[in-house]
């Protein structure tokens, strides 16, 4: 189940941050002379920032968020969480307030960090670059997230480069039990991994996300945003776990990625565009989706998506495109592309949901308002877990428009008898090979 999250939403909860201590900030217990200590080492100008310089021990047990000044009281205008970042953002305020390309080092060991906010925009830097070598543990305790917030933030930054082999470790095994979101409408939202705000240029290589207690990665109003060798993975049975969220977006590119997890393997919000997704390997999970759309009112539409050369294994939903009931607004999800995927054993290869419920039941009061047409099925092929391989359920309210399917080709897994197919308010399109045969 993707949870669909408000666009307002998101930028309330990441707006509490600073690059640095905030202005009028004092530290209990110490002069003013030893105040200057922050930002650190204040006289230095350098384009590579090693956060160790800045008091980060790799134990495994401190919290390196605030390694600077552990044993002090701090008296300051803003919550005293803000006062948590300060070895890892001592580091980023230096890198950010530098000339031309910069460079930060999280090196190899295990950091345990609470909440980390890294904001730009960096007026003068071109290009920075995070290697991310270490393991990062977030903390287990959900009083130092806000709700809907990001354990790791990035926002307003132009030409970040997240490298290095590093893995971000949400730790959310103590957290799942506390998600009531398969229950509750307006349930509270645990933390995401890494998330990304009104980012642009942006490129994540080589790194690893692993038990987030929520979303593993996020995007919010990106631009330009490049994806490729990630790996993400948590238990089958982990709660909203969902691989990569994308939202309000344009010009995304995410490819070569393994991803194993208890929601959505990627699932495309409202109001994206030009979003391009290839060669993933996809399982366990949901498979990869649009949506769920259409639950808020004034959502954005999605055009311009394409799937390709990617691999369902073992997923409960291949291809999935799903649209909630009673909307409250009208939206459109159009020119779409799902091109050449393979299914193994998927319970769902194909399907098309115009009245999502993710709880045990709804009560429907009208048709979902989302305009759903030119959409592509092309090379759908492998085996199916159900009887039904292809299921096309449209709105009734504004049944799909131009919904073809070219060369699909799905076998029952078991072999025992052929799939089939479903149709409600559509009238598919079919070119090549078609099994299950197309709708009567």
């Amino acid at each position: 189940m993707s949870l669909d999250i408000p666009f307002k939403l998101l930028l309330l909860f990441s707006s509490f941050s600073f690059t640095g201590v905030p202005a009028g900030a004092t530290i209990a217990g110490l002069g003013s002379q030893h105040a200057q200590l922050l930002p650190y080492n204040n006289q230095r100008t350098s384009h590579f920032f090693n956060v160790k310089t800045f008091g980060a021990q790799a134990d495994g047990l401190t919290d390196d968020t605030k390694v600077l000044f552990p044993s002090l009281s701090f008296s300051i205008q803003t919550p005293a969480y803000h006062l948590q970042y300060l070895a890892f953002l001592s580091a980023w305020n230096k890198a950010c307030q530098a000339t031309g390309e910069v460079d930060i080092m999280i090196p190899k060991g295990t950091y345990l960090v609470g909440p980390l906010k890294f904001a730009g925009p960096c007026e003068n830097v071109s290009k920075i670059i995070v290697h991310m070598k270490g393991y990062l543990k977030a903390t287990t305790n959900l009083f130092k997230y806000g709700d809907g917030a990001g354990w790791v933030e990035f926002r307003w930054i132009e030409g970040l480069t997240l490298t290095g082999g590093g893995t971000f470790d949400g730790q959310g095994a103590k957290a799942w039990p506390y998600n009531s979101c398969s229950t509750d409408f307006n349930c509270k939202l645990l933390p995401t991994n890494v998330k990304f705000l009104a980012m642009n240029r942006t490129i994540v290589r080589g790194i690893t996300s692993v038990n987030s207690k929520f979303f593993h990665m996020a995007l919010v109003e990106c631009k330009n945003f490049k994806g490729s060798k990630i790996k993400i993975s948590a238990p089958a049975d982990s709660p909203n776990t969902d691989g990569i969220h994308i939202q309000r977006s344009s010009s995304v590119y995410f490819s070569r990625s393994l991803i194993g997890t208890g929601d959505d393997c990627i699932s495309i919000g409202q109001g994206n565009s030009q979003v391009t997704i290839t060669s993933i390997s996809c399982g366990p999970g949901h498979g990869i989706s649009v949506g769920s759309l259409g639950r808020y009112k004034d959502e954005g539409d999605v055009s311009g998506l394409v799937v390709r050369d990617c691999t369902m294994i073992g997923t409960s939903n291949g291809i999935r495109i799903k649209t909630w009931a009673n909307s409250p607004g009208r939206s459109a999800a159009t020119n779409m592309t799902f091109e050449n995927i393979n299914m193994e054993n998927v319970t769902n290869p194909i399907i098309i949901d115009q009245a999502y419920c993710p709880f045990a039941s709804c009560t429907p009061m009208g048709p979902s308002q989302v305009k759903l047409s030119d959409i592509y099925f092309k090379k759908i092929k492998g085996t199916s877990l159900s009887a039904v391989a292809v299921a096309l359920e449209c709105s009734k309210g504004i049944p799909c428009q131009d919904i073809y399917l070219e060369d699909v080709h799905l076998e029952l897994a078991t072999g025992e008898k052929q799939v089939t197919s479903t149709c409600k308010n559509v009238r598919a399109k079919y070119i090549g090979t078609q099994i299950p045969p197309p709708c009567a």
